[in-house]
C-alpha cells in the first residue's frame, strides 16, 4: 500500500494534488505545529497578471497551536477573496464551473482551520476525480509524542504501508535507510513544471490549484496530475 502524508494547505499546488492521486491513502497531517507564514492558509494566484499572495485570518496564530487547534478568525475575507477570484478568472475558460466550487467551498460553515481545509482538500479531489482515500492524522493514530520522521514512520507502520511518498522538498527531511529499516520504501515525488496558457504571456509555474483548475478542462488537468517523476 503506497501512502502519503501532509500538512493541510489551502487551495495548494497541483503537485500536492498529485501527490494525492499518486498513493492509496492520503493522512492529513493535522496534529502538528501550526507554520506561521508557510502555505498552511497562504497561497498564490494572479491579480492583473502578477503574482498575488492570498491568505485566510487565523485567531490567534501561533506555531505553538497544533493546526487542529487553530481557527478561522472571521468571515470578512470571504466576500473580498470571492470579488478578487471573479475580478481575476473572470473570462478564464473555466471560470463557472470553478466558480461555483470555489464559492461552495468559501461559504461552508466550519471555523476549525484544519476541518475547513480539509473539506476543501476532499472537494477539490471530487471535482478533479481523484477517489483516494483521505483521513485526518488527529483522528486515527494517537501518537502525539512522536516528532518529525519518527511520527511519520509510525502512522506508515500502523497503515502497514509498504511505500511511503512525499513531496520533493522532504529530501531534507528524510532518511531512506530510516525507512527501509522499517520496511518502507521511501519515495520523492518531484513536480514537472508543465505549461499551460494562463491569461499573461510569461508562464508563472506552481500557483494554486485554483489558476490550474480556471485555464483548464477537468481532463486536461488530469492529464497534468501525471506530470511527475519518483525519485
Amino acid at each position: 500500500m503506497k501512502l502519503a502524508i501532509m500538512q493541510p494547505y489551502i487551495f495548494p499546488y497541483i503537485g500536492y494534488f498529485q501527490l494525492i492521486s499518486a498513493v492509496d491513502k492520503f493522512v492529513i497531517l493535522d496534529d502538528v505545529n501550526f507554520i506561521m507564514r508557510g502555505w498552511i492558509n497562504r497561497n498564490r494566484i494572479l491579480v492583473n497578471g502578477n503574482e498575488h499572495l492570498f491568505s485566510i485570518p487565523v485567531k490567534g496564530a501561533s506555531q505553538n497551536k497544533l493546526i487542529n487547534e487553530c481557527e478561522i478568525a472571521d468571515n470578512n475575507w470571504k466576500g473580498k477573496f470571492l470579488k478578487t477570484i471573479e475580478y481575476s478568472y473572470g473570462n478564464s475558460p473555466y471560470f463557472i464551473d470553478c466558480f461555483t466550487l470555489l464559492v461552495s467551498i468559501i461559504n461552508k460553515e466550519e471555523t476549525n482551520l484544519s476541518k475547513w481545509l480539509t473539506f476543501q482538500i476532499r472537494a477539490i479531489c471530487s471535482y478533479l476525480s481523484i477517489e483516494t482515500e483521505i483521513i485526518d492524522s488527529s483522528q486515527v493514530y494517537s501518537n502525539n509524542h512522536l516528532k518529525a520522521q519518527n511520527k511519520i514512520i509510525d502512522i506508515c507502520k500502523q497503515e502497514n504501508a509498504l511505500s511511503y511518498y512525499n513531496a520533493i522538498g522532504g529530501k531534507n527531511l528524510y532518511r531512506t535507510e530510516d525507512f527501509m529499516k522499517n520496511n518502507i520504501e521511501l519515495r520523492f515525488l518531484n513536480t514537472l513544471p508543465e505549461r499551460y496558457k494562463q491569461s499573461i504571456n510569461e508562464f508563472v509555474p506552481f500557483l494554486s490549484i485554483i489558476d490550474v483548475m480556471m485555464f483548464n478542462s477537468k481532463r486536461e488537468i488530469s492529464n497534468l496530475l501525471k506530470k511527475y517523476e519518483l525519485i
